[in-house]
């Protein structure tokens, strides 16, 4: 079967910016998460005719994005570019000027978000960044409900205690 372009073009126009968004949060920087859109939507063009509606658009979607984003994190080479520049990172904001004590900034934030184990990170991102429902997730993810409540739960523990600690100073909370 052949793939429909006007309607490939419409689930482009409407999805594309909130999975650029995600595939940035989860893969932290601009390039790979560049990179990794362009690959969701080479492979929703090549599924699109396969696809039955026994979810919706955007589950099915999201499904392709967070799969993509998840190999590109387990890639070696990923691995250590992104080590690489939380030392940079790290090393910047530490030379940069005193911290305010109280205010927790975005870019604290997104470091937080960062340092969740990969799977943690696209369930806490789906759930309290983009909306989806915890059963929606778990069909994105290929979990169960249960596992994905767990994982948003312990997600918003760890990044609290980021926060935490990096307003008292320290650094190294795993």
């Amino acid at each position: 079967m052949r793939t429909d372009v006007p309607r490939f073009e419409d689930i482009y126009r409407e999805h594309s910016q909130r999975l650029f968004n995600l595939a940035w949060r989860m893969c932290g920087t601009r390039s790979d998460a560049e990179d990794v859109l362009q690959e969701t939507f080479l492979l929703v063009y090549r599924k699109l005719p396969q696809f039955r509606g026994q979810s919706t658009m955007s589950t099915w979607l999201y499904r392709i994005a967070v799969n993509r984003c998840l190999d590109h994190l387990k890639s070696a080479g990923t691995r250590a570019s992104r080590v690489a520049v939380d030392f940079d990172e790290t090393r910047l904001l530490s030379a940069s000027s005193p911290r305010s004590g109280l205010v927790i900034d975005k870019i604290d934030l997104e470091r937080a978000i960062a340092r969740l184990p990969d799977r943690a990170r696209a369930a806490f991102l789906l759930h309290d960044v983009e909306g989806f429902q915890h059963n929606e997730i778990a069909e994105i993810l290929g979990i169960s409900e249960g596992t994905s409540k767990s994982q948003v739960h312990n997600a918003r523990l760890r990044v609290r205690a980021e926060l935490t600690a990096e307003l008292r100073g320290v650094h190294d909370v795993r």
